[in-house]
């Protein structure tokens, strides 16, 4: 119990600690609104559950024991957000659309790509990376057998799951309340996009540091 317990403290630290994750669930929604940021958090979650999946599989050992595959990681995330900010600042504001024909699928679309830019910022985030390749191990004794040490690390990586989407989604909540002062008109759109955009940028130049 002990043990678990270190672990949740261990686990909330990192999902509470401001990163790349929180950030883009916030951003995304004060800029889209409440669902794109409650698919972002999905989405950001997505990518947890692959982190756990490649922990129980070996992957993340396999990344411990080959530093450059880090580092590739670790330039990949900081590439992929800097893309993300220079996309938000060549953002315009999206004409009305309402009813028009197709403009379901169009929101789908837009949403699956929230989705999808949200999966591949917690994949690429080295933070997350080295919380499942350094950390969680330590919370695993030695001496279980290949598959007691498989379940123990699937058991805690849910566990960790399961914190972590419960803190984003009160993140995306967070982010949406800020929709309706900081959007409404063109001119505050394309701020808010400034803002976006800039705050990416800034956090693809932290993770290289």
């Amino acid at each position: 119990m002990s043990s678990l317990a270190g672990f949740l403290l261990a686990s909330l630290a990192v999902v509470a600690v401001p990163g790349s994750n929180l950030v883009h669930i916030v951003t995304r929604s004060a800029q889209d609104g409440r669902r794109a940021g409650l698919v972002t958090a999905l989405g950001v979650e997505t990518g947890t559950l692959l982190h756990v999946l490649a922990a129980v599989g070996g992957l993340a050992a396999l990344v411990s024991d080959h530093p450059l595959a880090f580092t590739v990681l670790r330039y990949a995330g900081a590439g992929y957000l800097a893309y993300l900010g220079v996309r938000a600042l060549a953002r315009r504001p999206a004409p009305d659309v309402g009813g028009a024909p197709g403009a379901d699928r169009s929101a789908g679309r837009r949403l699956f790509r929230v989705w999808g830019d949200a999966v591949l910022v917690n994949l690429l985030n080295p933070k997350v990376v080295l919380f499942f390749v350094a950390f969680l191990p330590q919370f695993v004794p030695a001496g279980l057998s290949a598959a007691a040490t498989r379940a123990r690390m699937l058991v805690l990586g849910v566990v960790f799951l399961a914190l972590a989407l419960a803190l984003d989604l009160c993140y995306a909540l967070l982010g949406a309340a800020l929709t309706g002062r900081l959007r409404g008109t063109p001119r505050r759109e394309r701020r808010l996009s400034c803002v976006t955009g800039g705050v990416h940028l800034g956090l693809a130049a932290l993770v290289l540091v």
